[in-house]
C-alpha cells in the first residue's frame, strides 16, 4: 500500500486483526492498520495506550528509532533493492565489468595461493 516499507509505532490494539498506529517521523497518520500489513521490528518505546501523537513522538525520538532503524541489515537490504531497482543499463554494465574485474583477481589470487601450497 501507500505505506509499505514505512516505520511506525502500534499505540493500541483494537482487535485481533486490527492495531492503531501512528508514524509521527515518518509521515504516517494515526489509523487503524490490519496486523496482516505489518512486519513487527525489535524496536519498543514506552508509550501508554492510545497515547496523543505528540507523545509518541518524544517516546519516538527518544529511543532513536529512526536511526538505530537506518543501521540495521534489514533496511540496508531494502534500500540495496531500491538503488538496484533505478539502476540504467549503463549502470547495471558497470556493475557487471566491475565483478567481472573482481572476480578475475580473485581467481589470479587462489592459483598464486595453490601453486605455493603445491611448492611445500
Amino acid at each position: 500500500g501507500p505505506h509499505a516499507g514505512k516505520l511506525v509505532a502500534i499505540v493500541d490494539v483494537i482487535d485481533q486483526n486490527r492495531a492503531l498506529v501512528d508514524g509521527p517521523c515518518t509521515g504516517v497518520k494515526r489509523q487503524a492498520m490490519p496486523f496482516k500489513c505489518m512486519q513487527l521490528t525489535d524496536y519498543v518505546i514506552k508509550v501508554p495506550h492510545s497515547a496523543r501523537q505528540k507523545f509518541v513522538r518524544r517516546a519516538w525520538e527518544k529511543a532513536q528509532v529512526n536511526e538505530k532503524w537506518e543501521q540495521s541489515s534489514w533496511a540496508k537490504k531494502i534500500e540495496a533493492r531500491q538503488k538496484r531497482a533505478k539502476m540504467s543499463d549503463f549502470d547495471r554494465y558497470k556493475v557487471m565489468k566491475a565483478k567481472r574485474m573482481r572476480n578475475k583477481i580473485i581467481k589470479h589470487e587462489v592459483k598464486k595461493l595453490q601453486k605455493e601450497a603445491a611448492k611445500k
